[in-house]
C-alpha cells in the first residue's frame, strides 16, 4: 500500500527535485531532511544560546499526578518527568531550522544516495556515566531491545527499517526497506541509546525505580516513589563542550514536584515550592497570577510565541466502539458543543478554534482543495466524502449566547437519521432498543468546567452522559487500552510530519495497546496518504499531501474539536536569565541559566514582605 502510494503521488504530481545536502558526498556534521544544512562543519553553537552561559543553581517545576517508573522506553506504569534527560541521543536537533540534527553520539552520518541506509559514526569520547566507551554494540542493543520489548510506537515508527547491524566496533549501519519514508534517517538519530552491558543485568521490560546508567547531561540524584524526583548535571559530562551542547543544560539540578491537582500546584508556585511553571488553563491564567510580588517583578508572568505547529485538542470519539461507527453520529456530538460560549465564558476568549490537525502551521487545510492537492483528492473520489471537494472544513459555531437550540435541532436530525431516536426522552437505537449512554473519561478537574455544559447539552438530545474523572495511573491505563467512550486528548505534530502519523491514525495501529490512535481510525485512503507524505521529496510536496490527509480526516468526524493557542504563557519566580535570541521552534529552557544577582535580589525581597 505505501509503495503504491508513493507511485501513485509521483504519476500525478510533479514536485520539483529533491535536496542533496545529504544524499551524497560521505559522512557529514549533520542530517536534514530538506535543502541545506544551516550550520557547516565547524560551527562552534547554536545561535539561539548563549556560549558564555554560567553554570550552577538550580530551578525546580512540577507536575500532578503521580510516577512509579524511571524507564521511559517502555509502556509499563508512569514514567517521572524527564525521565530521558539522562540518555543521549545520535544526534542533537537544532530548534532553528526545521527537521535537522547534528553530531551527539554519532561524530558523523552518511545517507546513501538512494537511501536505502544510513550510517553512524560512535564519536570516540563518547562514554557512559560509568566511564565505560559507547559502542556501535549499543546502538544495535538499543533498537532491537526497543522493537523487541519496547513502547510499541518504537515498531510503528521503525516498521520501514529493514535491520541494524555493526560494521566496525564504532560504525553502525540501518537498512531501509522503504526509501520514500524519507524522515526515517532523522527519526534513528533521534534515538535516545541504552546500554547493552547494564540491561544484560536489568530487566528492561519492567518498571524499576533504580535510576538507570545514561550518557546525558544529568543523572538521576535522588527519588521520592511518586512525589519528586531531582537531576543532577554531569560536571565531566563527555559532551559538554560539543557545539551541539555550548551554552546548555546549565543548571546543575533540576527538580521536579508532584502535587495532586493543579490548584495544589499553582499555590505552590506562588508560594516558592517551586520555580518556574508554564500555564495552560485560561482561567488560572487570568485570575490567578494578579499577584505584588509579579507587580514588583519578583515573579515573571509573560507570553512567548510558538511557531510549532499545535496539533489537534479535541474530544476524541472512539470508533471503536459500535456506537460511534456511523459519522452521523459524530458529527451529531460536534453539533453539541459550543465552543464559542465556552471560549467567552471560560477561557476569557483567549484561544482560537481548532480547525485542523495540523493547526498553527503551513500544513493546514485551508479553503477548497485546488491544483496539486486537487490533482492528489481527485484519485480518491468515491473513496472519501464528497465534503472534501465541495466544502471547507468549518466546526459548527454558535452567537455564544449558550442558547444552541438550533445545532441541537440539526444534531438531533442526524441522529435520527442514523437510527437513535427518541423514546420518552431517552435517545434509543431503532433497531435494537438500546440506550445511547456516552462516559466521558478525563484526568484533571480542571476539565469539568467544559465538560459539564457538554455533558448538559448531550442530555438535551436524550443522550445519557457520565463524567468519569480517575487518577493518573488509571487514565493512563485505559488510554493504552483504548478503554473508553470520548476523552480529550492533544495530538501534537512536528514540524514535518513523520512516521507518528502511522501512530496517530494509521489503520495497523488501532488494535495495538498502547498507540495514540484514540479516535481508532481505520480508512485505507488514510494510510495511503500517511506514505505519501512520507514519500514527499520536498517540504511542497509534503504540504499537498498533508493538507489532503487533514480534509479527510476532517470529515470523516472523528474528533469533536476544541481549541489552541499559538503562544506560552510562562510564570517564574524573577532568578532565571534567557539567551538574547530565541529558538524559533522550542521553548529550549535547557538555554536558559540560575542568575546568581537576580537570586540575590530575590532573597533579599523575600526577606522584607517576611
Amino acid at each position: 500500500m505505501r509503495w503504491f502510494a508513493a507511485l501513485l503521488l509521483a504519476a500525478l504530481i510533479s514536485f520539483g527535485s529533491v535536496g542533496q545536502a545529504t544524499e551524497s558526498g560521505g559522512a557529514q556534521h549533520g542530517l536534514s531532511l530538506f535543502g541545506e544544512l544551516k550550520y557547516p562543519p565547524d560551527f562552534t553553537h547554536f545561535e539561539y544560546v548563549d556560549p558564555n552561559a554560567p553554570k550552577g543553581g538550580a530551578i525546580s517545576r512540577a507536575s500532578t499526578g503521580t510516577f512509579d517508573n524511571l524507564n521511559p522506553f517502555i509502556l509499563k506504569g508512569v514514567a517521572a518527568a524527564d525521565a530521558g534527560l539522562p540518555f543521549d541521543s545520535l544526534l542533537a536537533t537544532s530548534f532553528d531550522e526545521p527537521d535537522t540534527a547534528y553530531g551527539l553520539i554519532a561524530e558523523s552520518v552518511e545517507l546513501a544516495a538512494d537511501r536505502s541506509w544510513v550510517r553512524f559514526v560512535i564519536n570516540p569520547n563518547a562514554v557512559w556515566h560509568d566511564g565505560t566507551a559507547i559502542m556501535a554494540d549499543d546502538v544495535v542493543f538499543t533498537f532491537e531491545t526497543l522493537i523487541e520489548n519496547g513502547d510499541p510506537v518504537y515498531r510503528i515508527i521503525f516498521d520501514d527499517v529493514a535491520g541494524v547491524k555493526t560494521l566496525s566496533a564504532r560504525e553502525v549501519e540501518f537498512r531501509i526497506f522503504n526509501t520514500e519514508n524519507r524522515k526515517l534517517p532523522l527519526l534513528l538519530g533521534e534515538l535516545r541509546i541504552i546500554s547493552k552491558a547494564y540491561y544484560t543485568d536489568h530487566e528492561f521490560d519492567k518498571t524499576t525505580l533504580t535510576p538507570p546508567l545514561g550518557s546525558g547531561p544529568y543523572r538521576i540524584e535522588n527519588v521520592d516513589a511518586g512525589r519528586s524526583i531531582t537531576y543532577r548535571r554531569v560536571t565531566d559530562y563527555w559532551a559538554k563542550d560539543l557545539p551541539v551542547n555550548v551554552g546548555r543544560y546549565n543548571f546543575d539540578e533540576q527538580r521536579w514536584d508532584y502535587y495532586r491537582d493543579r490548584t495544589i500546584m499553582v499555590e505552590a508556585l506562588k508560594a516558592g515550592e517551586f520555580d518556574w511553571h508554564e500555564e495552560f488553563t485560561s482561567k488560572t491564567w487570568m485570575n490567578a497570577y494578579d499577584l505584588p510580588v509579579i507587580d514588583a517583578g519578583a515573579m515573571i508572568k509573560e507570553v512567548l510565541p510558538d511557531n510549532t505547529p499545535s496539533g489537534a485538542q479535541a474530544f476524541f470519539l472512539n470508533t471503536r466502539r459500535e456506537k460511534f461507527k456511523d459519522a452521523r453520529v459524530r458529527l451529531a456530538l460536534s453539533y453539541a458543543f459550543d465552543y464559542e460560549w465556552t471560549n467567552k465564558n471560560i477561557f476569557y476568549d483567549l484561544y482560537y478554534r481548532m480547525a485542523s490537525y495540523f493547526e498553527n502551521s503551513d500544513l493546514a487545510a485551508r479553503g477548497l482543495p485546488e491544483g496539486a492537492e486537487l490533482a492528489l483528492l481527485e484519485s480518491y473520489r468515491g473513496r472519501v466524502p464528497e465534503e472534501v471537494f465541495t466544502s471547507e472544513f468549518k466546526p459548527p459555531t454558535t452567537d455564544g449566547s449558550g442558547r444552541n437550540r438550533r445545532n441541537l435541532h440539526k444534531a438531533g436530525k442526524l441522529l435520527d437519521a442514523a437510527g437513535w431516536t427518541v423514546s420518552d426522552g431517552v435517545r434509543v437505537n431503532v433497531t435494537t432498543g438500546q440506550a445511547l449512554v456516552l462516559e466521558i473519561l478525563y484526568v484533571s478537574p480542571t476539565f469539568e468546567r467544559v465538560f459539564g455544559p457538554y455533558a448538559r447539552n448531550l442530555e438535551r438530545l436524550g443522550i445519557e452522559v457520565s463524567l468519569r474523572l480517575v487518577d493518573s495511573a488509571q487514565y493512563e491505563s485505559r488510554l493504552e487500552s483504548h478503554d473508553f467512550d470520548i476523552t480529550t486528548r492533544r495530538l501534537v505534530q512536528p514540524l514535518s510530519p513523520d512516521a507518528r502519523l502511522w501512530n496517530y491514525f494509521g489503520s495497523a495501529s488501532v488494535d495495538q495497546r498502547g498507540t495514540w490512535n484514540s479516535a481508532g481510525i481505520k480508512d485505507p485512503v488514510v494510510d495511503e496518504l500517511i506514505a505519501t507524505i512520507l514519500a514527499a521529496p520536498d517540504r511542497e510536496s509534503m504540504k499537498v499531501a498533508a493538507r489532503a490527509l487533514d480534509r479527510v480526516l476532517l470529515w470523516g468526524h472523528y474528533i469533536v474539536p476544541q481549541w489552541y493557542k499559538g503562544s506560552h504563557g510562562l510564570v517564574y519566580w524573577n532568578k532565571f536569565s534567557r539567551p538574547a535570541t530565541l529558538a524559533k521552534y522550542s521553548l529550549s529552557l535547557d538555554t536558559w541559566w540560575f542568575d546568581a544577582a537576580k537570586a540575590e535580589k530575590l532573597t533579599a525581597f523575600r526577606k522584607l514582605l517576611n
